[in-house]
């Protein structure tokens, strides 16, 4: 009988740098312009259709994208969705009115306000190393 834990990961490791990029607004060709001269926005894109990348290029990548490792070799949307669909219920509302929210809901968005702003200034210095070349 086979269980989750019996079954080997199906992890797609260029499909997660895919998604964190995306998720950084960082264009591929932003991309290639921090890994160096050698590499193009076509060449990301093949990246981001491996599967299995190498540990060296995943450390590079993982750097530029300010991401642990871990998150791109482990990122399985799948667990996720599957994780969130059978733990939202009729209960899970109901005890909605216990919670009491123990941080500043408005700090923690003004911190990830500083965040986006950092990340769009770090992508503005690539897209102007882009128009340099």
């Amino acid at each position: 009988m086979n269980t989750t834990t019996d079954m080997p990961k199906n992890i797609h490791q260029g499909r997660n740098i895919k998604r964190f990029r995306e998720m950084l607004g960082l264009k591929q060709d932003a991309l290639a312009i921090a890994l160096g001269e050698e590499w193009s926005q076509k060449r990301v894109s093949l990246l981001e259709q491996k599967e299995v990348i190498e540990d060296g290029l995943l450390n590079q990548i993982a750097e530029i994208l300010k991401v642990p490792v871990e998150a791109i070799k482990n990122l399985d949307d799948s667990k996720a969705v599957n994780i969130i669909a059978n733990t939202f219920n009729d209960e899970a509302v109901a005890y909605s009115q216990y919670y009491k929210c123990t941080f500043n809901p408005m700090e923690k968005w003004l911190e990830s306000l500083v965040e986006i702003k950092q990340l769009h200034s770090e992508m503005k210095r690539l897209y102007e190393r882009l128009l340099e070349k």
